[in-house]
């Protein structure tokens, strides 16, 4: 029978040996709940567990939902969108009735005669008017509807905007993130080369003691420590700052190190198989299909102030010179406005938005040759510089082995110390040349997907 099985003589010590080697396993774990003495041990370890247990670093995707949640330009973008869904409620509005309740009194000086005034255009010496207004534009002329259109192409133009901010930020994030890494795997580049520098300076230090080398070798090696030590204080601070600017697109608290998942030394492949013309589904596209749609509805708007507009009115209440509910009644009656001297002025508003709208047109096949050519070079470049990876890889190797053998030539007395100094300074440039290229092709692909509207 098994020590777990009977519990009456098996020490403390041993269940708690069982939690922390059996990590929390669920079957153990229940038996040792079970036992009422030992309940109290078993969730202190079980918390304890818990609490020490480290969150999973944070991949590109959880800063960029990060970035997303916090208040930022892609908030502010989304705000401006929703004041143009107002718009468009707003706009549809000016087609339904609209209504309005009028409580008026006037006293007009008497004129000596019974129930008449001096002012002539009133209807006595008083008047009570206590009328509900319904009045209703039927729209003849287009101004309601083209209002409306350009109030949809505004609703258009803030979600575009939505999705260009949302994709510029998304961009900086990347950036961000990948420079983040790049700057610590430089830190810890400069951290080791500086290790082996120091072991160096000592070696060297050791044989100009025994007499075996001279004093300029210890020279030599100590300047490259002393460089190496500046390097990596200048690398250290560009980690922090780079962890500010990453940690700055959801929190105040920039100073706090971020556990960020390092993907930057496991490069994607570049896609062989491309859709053609990609560019062509590009958000800004659609922008300046939005911004054309707006000014081809100001257009119709101006010109529809040219044209005759119809109102229907319906009155309904109390116009009388007493205050009484037998004189109410209704009215009802249309209102047919025509333009005249505002014609030269509508026209010539109507046809700067044409002109405009043409223009949006000029910039769409400008911006297609533009987009066209970033693509382009945005994939010469990702195949390039997936290229240049292998062979910044292949200089790191070369570097370690002529780095490795200048340091046994030089303990055997064969080789001068200014190889291993020109040797350490190699490794540690092809090192930076290395995680520089990595950076570069994970910048190349943010700048491709843009390229290509992914």
């Amino acid at each position: 029978m098994s020590r777990i099985a009977n519990p009456g003589s098996t020490s403390v010590g041993y269940y708690i040996q069982q939690i922390l080697s059996i990590n929390c396993d669920n079957t153990v774990a229940y038996r040792l709940w079970m036992q009422p003495r030992l309940a109290p041990i078993t969730l202190g370890l079980l918390l304890a567990a818990s609490a020490s247990a480290q969150p999973p670093p944070l991949t590109l995707d959880d800063c960029v939902a990060r970035a997303f949640s916090a208040p930022s330009s892609v908030t502010l973008a989304k705000q401006d969108m929703e004041i143009a869904r107002l718009g468009i409620t707003a706009a549809r509005a000016g087609f339904l009735p609209q209504t309005q309740l009028n409580n008026l009194f006037i006293y007009n000086s008497p004129s000596g005669t019974p129930d008449t005034g001096r002012f002539t255009a009133l209807n006595g010496v008083r008047e009570y008017n206590h009328v509900v207004s319904s009045t209703m534009e039927l729209d003849t002329s287009g101004r309601l509807r083209a209002a409306y259109a350009r109030a949809k192409a505004d609703q258009r133009i803030t979600s575009a905007n939505v999705q260009l901010t949302q994709r510029d930020l998304k961009r900086q994030v990347t950036i961000a993130y990948y420079r983040l890494l790049l700057a610590r795997h430089l830190v810890t580049a400069n951290g080791d080369m500086l290790t082996r520098a120091s072991g160096f300076e000592s070696l060297t230090r050791k044989l100009f003691g025994g007499g075996e080398v001279a004093q300029a070798d210890v020279v030599k090696a100590s300047s490259q420590v002393a460089f190496l030590k500046q390097a990596l204080n200048a690398a250290q601070l560009d980690a922090s700052i780079a962890n500010q600017d990453l940690a700055s697109f959801w929190t105040a608290d920039v100073g706090a190190e971020l556990n960020i998942a390092d993907t930057l030394t496991q490069p994607v492949p570049p896609e062989n198989a491309a859709p053609a013309q990609p560019y062509l589904k590009r958000i800004e596209f659609n922008l300046l299909e939005a911004v054309r749609q707006g000014f081809e509805a100001d257009e119709r708007r101006f010109r529809a102030e040219r044209y005759p507009q119809l109102t229907f009115n319906y009155q309904y209440g109390i116009d009388s010179n007493r205050f009484t509910w037998r004189d109410r009644g209704s009215a009802a009656f249309f209102t047919f406005h025509i333009p005249v001297f505002d014609f030269f002025r509508n026209r010539s508003l109507a046809q700067q938005f044409h002109v405009r709208a043409e223009q949006v047109g000029t910039n769409r096949e400008i911006s297609s040759r533009n987009f066209s050519r970033e693509y382009q070079t945005a994939l010469a470049r990702v195949t390039l510089i997936y290229e240049q990876i292998g062979l910044a890889r292949q200089q790191v190797e070369t570097s370690e082995e002529n780095l490795r053998l200048s340091s046994v030539r030089y303990e055997g007395g064969e080789g001068p110390s200014l190889d291993v100094v020109v040797a350490q300074t190699q490794l540690t440039q092809a090192r930076s040349n290395y995680f520089t290229a990595l950076f570069n092709y994970a910048n190349a692909r943010a700048d491709l997907e843009v390229a290509a509207a992914k």
